[in-house]
């Protein structure tokens, strides 16, 4: 996929973004494939603008409790599935914070599959991110969402980042790994996820690698919110 020269950027965006007024608070969405490098553009964002200014919210950690479940069940949870999230309480939590309350945001571990009895404290901030596969396929979740953005990776590299991630840190096995891929990432991906990409705002080819996207998205940002 080409990706847009600098100036074409500018023009973008600013077409996108133009129609957002001046905010107190912006809350971001930030889609993509599983493996795609949404947590390589969150992080980039975040380190771009002022220190405590974003508090970030994975999609992750809105999957249900299914910590009651046998091992061999947990293994066939689909974790692709719109169905799988708790959206209720995700856009819930959003409009607390946008009016300025702290919530009480669930921990997920994906080896137990199951929620901690602990949460973590998330109190408003000038931005809100909200970063998952998932997050651009739910239309009340997409109704509280200023900007909505879209990474975008080839497959074959989504699927390497994949392999590397449910190896090391959700314990699976290769083999596990390649099944669940072909049984659940892969069909979800095309029925849900990248179809999502077309409420997107701006689309960012090859995630984390694509400074020009980033830089031009932290741009608009910072001009939202006079920071």
């Amino acid at each position: 996929m080409l990706v847009p020269s600098e100036s074409l950027w500018k023009i973008f965006l600013l077409l996108k973004f133009k129609s957002f007024e001046k905010k107190v608070m912006l809350i971001i969405g930030i889609a993509g494939g599983s493996g795609s490098g949404k947590t390589t553009v969150v992080n980039k964002i975040v380190d771009a603008l002022p220190k405590n200014a974003v508090a970030v919210i994975p999609q992750d950690a809105y999957y249900y409790d299914n910590g009651h479940l046998t091992q061999e069940e947990k293994l066939q949870i689909n974790f692709d599935h719109p169905n799988s999230i708790e959206w209720n309480l995700l856009n819930n939590h959003l409009d607390k914070l946008k009016k300025g309350e702290t919530i009480s945001m669930p921990i997920y571990n994906y080896v137990t599959c199951a929620r901690a009895e602990e949460t973590i404290s998330v109190e408003p901030k000038k931005v809100i991110i909200v970063e998952g596969i998932l997050i651009l396929n739910n239309p009340e979740l997409r109704k509280r969402l200023n900007i909505k953005l879209f990474v975008s990776t080839e497959n074959d590299d989504r699927l390497i980042r994949i392999i590397r991630r449910d190896i090391i840190e959700r314990g699976r096995s290769y083999k596990d790994v390649l099944e669940h891929y072909e049984t659940y990432v892969k069909p979800m991906h095309q029925q849900f996820i990248e179809p999502s990409k077309r409420h997107a705002n701006v689309i960012i080819p090859e995630g984390g690698k694509n400074q020009v996207a980033i830089d031009m998205v932290v741009s608009r940002i910072k001009m939202n919110l006079n920071i």
